[in-house]
């Protein structure tokens, strides 16, 4: 990973990796929120819920992230540490920065700064999941079905569903999802053949 670049045994990268990659989540998360060309598909599926049921996001984020790790259990994907470290890692950074962040109004600007958070949003993923200690709730749903489907296709598909879940149930379409359901599988699978520190098992 780049800002490894110096020697670092694995047994202290990972750990740092993996919160490191978290905040960078977070970044990337804030930068396309802050875009307001459209969120991911876990994300609008916790608005959809939200807009539909009036129950608090909190509340709701925190019971979908419960349902996607049983469901990774029922496929034999184990948590880890990063299963835990990665909700409130993430939840704490975007909350922290968002407000510092620029909200431009031009659509110009905003496409830049969409951009700008789609590849910092999957490097962060790469980066955190490289490190081979627990995905999140929706990258451990889509890790658990690998196999059959190859990570970065059920990434996306996850992706998929979720945002058309959050459609119907009230969640707002942005053109920025599309970019995201058909891009993010294919892009941080790549970016995890770079992060992998030496002598981890490669996620596929």
């Amino acid at each position: 990973m780049i800002w490894f670049a110096v020697r670092v045994p694995v047994t202290v990268r990972r750990p740092a990796q993996l919160v490191l990659g978290c905040i960078v989540l977070g970044l990337g998360i804030a930068l396309l929120l802050q875009a307001r060309l459209g969120a991911d598909g876990y994300t609008m599926l916790v608005s959809g819920i939200v807009a539909t049921s009036g129950v608090a996001f909190w509340i709701v984020n925190t019971t979908c992230g419960i349902v996607l790790v049983l469901l990774a259990m029922l496929r034999r994907h184990r948590p880890g540490l990063g299963t835990l470290v990665q909700p409130v890692v993430v939840g704490v950074t975007v909350s922290a920065i968002i407000d510092h962040l620029p909200a431009p109004d031009s659509i110009g600007w905003r496409s830049a700064q969409f951009v700008l958070g789609f590849f910092v949003l999957c490097l962060g993923v790469a980066s955190y999941l490289a490190v081979d200690l627990g995905a999140g709730p929706a990258e451990g749903a889509a890790l658990a079905f690998d196999p059959p489907l190859p990570f970065k296709w059920s990434y996306s598909i996850f992706q998929l569903v979720t945002t058309l879940a959050g459609w119907a149930l009230g969640a707002t379409l942005g053109i920025g999802t599309v970019i995201v359901i058909l891009a993010i599988g294919p892009v941080t699978d790549r970016i995890i053949h770079w992060v992998t520190p030496p002598g981890v098992r490669e996620v596929h």
